[in-house]
Formats: structure tokens, C-alpha cells, sequence
């Protein structure tokens, strides 16, 4: 099915358009203003609109060979929630030689306490992962997180973003031989 008529994608990117997208000046994480804003936490941690982040995104990287996913918290963390439960709802393990597909937490920095890790949940370490972000300007956030993954011995496999604001994130990711793809770009939710 191509994207456009997926009606799981439709619903979301008219979703994000209503839902997300806050108009005024803001300054973004870059640190560059904007006269609006893509609050992806509020398609994130919606009821309706979660439901549909996961089979999209899963769509989206349906030809990735991957055995978990994640990212820098806090973007990240309900995004690759999504996806899991929506793999397991279509049975991942059945297509992945039994195995559920996992999720993981990339700290900005390591914990000073406990065992003090830098990504949480199960081990990286010599698996195949996705990074996953909500929405990504610079690109800087999910690079933090790439570093962070590689650092701890995952292969990066590629990079998923719901929203893309064509800022240049996609190309300062492949410029570090990540492949990124991302379900909506600016257009798709009314803002190119």
C-alpha cells in the first residue's frame, strides 16, 4: 500500500496538523526562532494519535533489518513505545526469529548512581537498533543518541523521525552514514 493511501498515515499527519502544530514565535532547541512550533508530545502522548505513531513509523522502516529501537529521552522514549507495541500487536517475533522487538532509553548523560548507565533497557551491545526521534530540526538530538548507541556497541541501522522540519537534520545524519527517513516532512502537515 503507498503511503497515500494508507488511512493509519492519513489520520495521523491530519492529527499532527491540528494537534501539534502551535503557531507564534518560539525558539527551538537549535536555538534558531521559528513563527511555529511541532509539539510532537502532543501526538506522542495522545490516546488516539499514539496508536497510529507505531504502525506508521513500522511501515516506514519496513525493509530495515532492526532488533530494537530508541533514542534520546525524552522525544524518543513514548515514539519507540509506539513501535514496540505496535509490533508486537502485528507479531514481530514471528517475522524476527521469535524474538519481541525491543526498546531503549539514551540519557543525555550517564547516570551517577546505581549502575550507571547510559542506555537503559535491555543491552545494545552487538544488535541491530533504530534510533527514533518525534520530530528533528538540527538533527542534533538523534546524533547525541547515535554517538551514545555506537559508543555502547550497536550497529545503527537507521534513523525514523515523525516530523521533519527540512532544516537539514537528514543530511548532518547521513553525513555520519546513517540512512534517515522521516513520515512527515513540513508540506505533509500544511506548513510548506
Amino acid at each position: 500500500m503507498s503511503p497515500a493511501a494508507n488511512p493509519d498515515r492519513e489520520r495521523l499527519a491530519d492529527l499532527v496538523s491540528t494537534k501539534a502544530v502551535v503557531r507564534g514565535t518560539v525558539t527551538l532547541s537549535s536555538g534558531k526562532e521559528a513563527d511555529y512550533y511541532v509539539d510532537l508530545r502532543r501526538i506522542s502522548l495522545d490516546g488516539e494519535a499514539s496508536a497510529l505513531v507505531g504502525p506508521v513509523l513500522l511501515d516506514l522502516v519496513a525493509d530495515w533489518d532492526f532488533e530494537a529501537v530508541g533514542g534520546l529521552t525524552m522525544g524518543a522514549d513514548p515514539v519507540a513505545l509506539a513501535m514496540v507495541h505496535a509490533a508486537n500487536a502485528r507479531g514481530w517475533a514471528q517475522d524476527h526469529g521469535g524474538r519481541a522487538l525491543d526498546a531503549f532509553v539514551v540519557r543525555k548523560a550517564e547516570k551517577t548512581h546505581g549502575l550507571q548507565r547510559r542506555i537503559e533497557g535491555p543491552d545494545v551491545a552487538g544488535r541491530k537498533v533504530l534510533a527514533v526521534e518525534d520530530t528533528s530540526t538540527t538533527g542534533g538530538s538523534v546524533l547525541t543518541a547515535v554517538e551514545a548507541l555506537r559508543a555502547a556497541g550497536a550497529e545503527v541501522v537507521g534513523v525514523a523521525v515523525i516530523v521533519d522540519r527540512d532544516t537539514g537534520a537528514k543530511e548532518k545524519v547521513e553525513a555520519q552514514g546513517v540512512p534517515y527517513r522521516y513520515a512527515f516532512g513540513l508540506a505533509d502537515i500544511g506548513l510548506a
